[in-house]
């Protein structure tokens, strides 16, 4: 069934209303990807959200409910329905998103894998095992979302792929610095044992909100990491369709300006949730705009 036969097959104010509760999880849940997303055209807009709250969706099974894998396993084939069998406002949205852009379903079910990985949390020995995660729960998200927001004239899918990983993993380390304090409290600490031994730290130490010149240093290490990881990353958006590169780059730049409020915070993670508020969104959002419309493609897309 096609986007438009869908469309018509599901009563008007049903679908208004998906896409309502749809609209509502992006408000609550990411302020900054809401922000981000509004320079999007309507249409890809309305499908990129609905993108989001597909994985937001997936991602509070664990965080909010506690669930069980069977639980999730439920939720893979829940999701799997075509999007006349939906009855979940947001897997109706997003069915009907994946079918008229025709997304590779291997990335959603590599982000529900990923999911699956914190119902029986297990510490990450090294930072390539680190990076198995992140990029299942955040790289899996940019490779669904590319045949949305669609790429330069000339470029594939393989050429821009690796920036989408690369910001991925960016990203998630950056969620995985900002709630240190809150995930420890649900018995997840996420930075790789070796980074621990590095700074003579524990995972007891994190858990036990030990804040110290060990943890400092730790938190340092990590946010250069992630700096690196955004350089990297970002001349990738050059790889972008025009229309996609505003909406993406502010994202991502948005994003990576949290790693300069937990320097503010003076790395105390514990104590308070690093964020930018909307004021600070709106001062940075020039610059960032006129930093991603001037990047280039990176050399090896242009050959």
């Amino acid at each position: 069934m096609s986007w438009q036969s869908a469309e018509l097959h599901l009563s008007v104010p049903n679908l208004q209303a998906a896409f309502r509760a749809t609209e509502q999880v992006i408000r609550e849940h990411s302020k900054t990807f809401y922000f981000a997303t509004g320079l999007l055209p309507f249409s890809v807009r309305r499908a990129i959200r609905s993108l989001y709250a597909f994985c937001r969706a997936t991602d509070d099974l664990v965080d909010s409910d506690r669930a069980s894998l069977t639980d999730i396993e439920n939720w893979r084939a829940q999701t799997a329905l075509p999007p006349h069998q939906q009855t979940h406002a947001v897997l109706l949205t997003w069915s009907l998103t994946r079918e008229r852009y025709n997304v590779d379903l291997k990335y959603e079910r590599e982000l529900i894998d990923g999911v699956c990985m914190d119902v029986h949390f297990k510490p990450y020995a090294t930072w390539e095992d680190l990076q198995g995660y992140c990029y299942r729960v955040a790289s899996t998200v940019g490779l669904l979302s590319m045949p949305i927001i669609g790429l330069a004239e000339g470029v594939t899918f393989e050429q821009a792929a690796p920036y989408a990983i690369q910001l991925g993993i960016a990203l998630q380390l950056t969620n995985i610095l900002r709630d240190v304090g809150e995930d420890a409290q649900r018995g997840r600490v996420y930075f790789p044992e070796e980074d621990l031994r590095r700074f003579e730290l524990t995972i007891q130490d994190i858990r036990e909100q030990v804040y110290d010149e060990r943890f400092i240093a730790l938190m340092k290490f990590e946010i250069e990491r992630a700096r690196r990881l955004y350089d990297e990353a970002l001349p990738g958006i050059a790889l972008l369709s025009r229309r996609a590169r505003p909406a993406v780059g502010a994202a991502a730049l948005l994003y990576a300006a949290i790693l300069d409020e937990i320097e503010a915070l003076n790395y105390n993670v514990y104590a308070c949730r690093a964020h930018t508020s909307a004021i600070q969104k709106l001062a940075l959002l020039p610059g960032i705009l006129w930093k991603v419309m001037r990047l280039k493609p990176p050399l090896q897309a242009q050959d």
